[in-house]
Order: C-alpha cells, then sequence, then structure tokens
C-alpha cells in the first residue's frame, strides 16, 4: 500500500474518531439543556459517526488492487458509501422532523444556556476543521467517500451555527416556539445535503463520462500524438474513484506492422498519463477499412 494509501485510511480512521467526541459533546449539550433543536444537531452528528464507518469500509476497499472477481478493481465501493452517507442523512432529517413537530405542540424554554451553547460551540469548531482536512484530501486524492463526508461535516457545521444563532434569540426574547422551528430548518437542510450527496454518487455508479474539460484534453493528447494512424473513434470514458478509464478505437493502414502499430499504442498511453492522472487505458486498433472517418483525425 503505498503513503498516499496509507494517508488516506489513516484520514478515514481519524474521522471515526472525531465524529465520535463530537456526538459526546452534542450529546451532552442536549441533555444539559434539554433543548430540541440541540436534539436535532446530536443526531445529525450520529450519522456523522455511521458515515465515517462507511467512508472507512469504503476506503479500505478502494485501496485492494483487481483480482479474478473484480478485474477492474474495487473502486466504486466508495461511491456505495457515499449513497449510504446520503440515505443515513435522509433518515436523520425525518427523525428530527418527528422531533420538531412535538416541540412545536408543547414548546418550552431550554435550561443552561451558557453551559450548553459553549459545548455546542467546542463541538462546532472541531467539525469545522476536520471538514476542511476531510474535504482538501478527498480532492486531492479524487476519494468520493471523503469527499462526501467533509460535504456533510460542513453542513453539519451550517446547521449547529444556525441553532446557536437561534437559540440565543430563544434565551433573549423568551420566545420558546423558535426551539421546535429551529430543529425543522435542521431537518430541511440535512434533507438536501443527503439528496445532493446521493445525486452525486449515483453519477459515479453509471458510468457518467469524465467532465468536458477533461475529455478535451484527452482528446487532443489522441489528435497530437498519434503519428502514423489514420483516425480514433468511439472514445468512452468514465470514472471510478479515483480513477479514469479511457478506451477507443485507433484505425491504423492495414499495411502496417503490429510492432508499429503497438509503438502508436505506447506513444499515446504515454502522454495520456502525464495529462490525466490515475488512468487505465484501454485502445483497440483496427485497418483503415474500418475508419468511421469520424471522432479524431490524426494531426
Amino acid at each position: 500500500m503505498t503513503t498516499t494509501a496509507n494517508r488516506t485510511l489513516t484520514i478515514a480512521a481519524a474521522s471515526l474518531l472525531v465524529g465520535l467526541v463530537v456526538l459526546g459533546l452534542k450529546l451532552l449539550a442536549w441533555w444539559i439543556t434539554g433543548s430540541i433543536a440541540l436534539y436535532s444537531d446530536a443526531l445529525e452528528s450520529t450519522v456523522n459517526v455511521v458515515t465515517a464507518v462507511a467512508a472507512l469500509i469504503a476506503v479500505w476497499l478502494a485501496q485492494k488492487p483487481a483480482d479474478a472477481a473484480l478485474p477492474y478493481g474495487y473502486h466504486k465501493a466508495e461511491y456505495f458509501s457515499a449513497v449510504l452517507v446520503g440515505v443515513m442523512i435522509i433518515v436523520a432529517a425525518i427523525l428530527i422532523a418527528r422531533e420538531a413537530v412535538n416541540g412545536f405542540l408543547a414548546p418550552t424554554i431550554p435550561d443552561a444556556p451558557v453551559q450548553g451553547l459553549s459545548i455546542s460551540i467546542v463541538a462546532t469548531v472541531i467539525n469545522l476543521i476536520w471538514a476542511q482536512v476531510l474535504r482538501r484530501h478527498g480532492r486531492a486524492v479524487q476519494s468520493p467517500a471523503l469527499e462526501a463526508d467533509g460535504k456533510h461535516l460542513m453542513t453539519d457545521v451550517v446547521s449547529t451555527v444556525g441553532v446557536i444563532v437561534g437559540l440565543v434569540l430563544v434565551y433573549m426574547t423568551g420566545w420558546a416556539i423558535l426551539d421546535p422551528i429551529l430543529a425543522g430548518l435542521v431537518a430541511l437542510n440535512i434533507l438536501w445535503s443527503g439528496w445532493s450527496v446521493i445525486r452525486d454518487s449515483v453519477g459515479g455508479l453509471m458510468d457518467v463520462a469524465v467532465p468536458k474539460e477533461t475529455q478535451n484534453t484527452i482528446r487532443e493528447v489522441i489528435a497530437s500524438n498519434a503519428d502514423g494512424a489514420i483516425e480514433a473513434h468511439d472514445i468512452r470514458t468514465r470514472r471510478a474513484g479515483k480513477l479514469t478509464f479511457i478506451d477507443f478505437h485507433l484505425v491504423v493502414p492495414g499495411t502496417m506492422r503490429v510492432d508499429e502499430s503497438h509503438a502508436i499504442c505506447d506513444a499515446i498511453e504515454a502522454k495520456l498519463r502525464e495529462a490525466v492522472q490515475e488512468v487505465q487505458i484501454t485502445i483497440h486498433v483496427e485497418p483503415e477499412e474500418k475508419a468511421k472517418h469520424s471522432g479524431i483525425v490524426v494531426v
């Protein structure tokens, strides 16, 4: 396992530990105050712990090399993890909404404002710092599981800040009804977050093509590094975790020797690996009668 892979696995494990610490702090804040809004915040952190476990498992699986059972590798395991994250977020939103309705029917002023809010602020600062770590490393190593975990933590930070500001208003105005209203807003916020995570992950599971900019780069590299070939067509791309898959048909003159066509393929592959990191390339060499007179005309 590479140094990057080890670091990714360590960060995923640390994310679980951070989640447990933050969950403990938020449960303590809820226990002290009895606030429904802080309860909703703590419930969201319960989801953080579950998703951290899922992310850890997914990152571990994604590091495994391809084998006979899964010849294309385990990279898509991270997308399944991200979908689970989204589902758990939506479940948490439903549970929070139920508590918000109950609190709306019988509103009460929470207790111990200073202690409860202080604990919640500490938990929020921890989440904010760790969310940045997850998002930065997730983007660097192209890990959907870590990025999804980081995005969810940022959603948690935003909702917690809203809860804290709202509870300050509750204590200042004496309007107990604001507590369940805040919980309801938290539910709506994380419901949208869950949908966003699921939407992004389903794209990976459905083998969506790489972004248009990357596609253009791939086409330019092929066109300028296939001297001796006639054309390239049926170019297809997809992403699986951090790995990019590229395959296409390369048309060469019918009289060209196998070793000559192989040399062209090697040249194209070398340049593609420089332009697109973490890539797996498949090139189908065809004689000129297979030309479609479309796609990329070699320059």
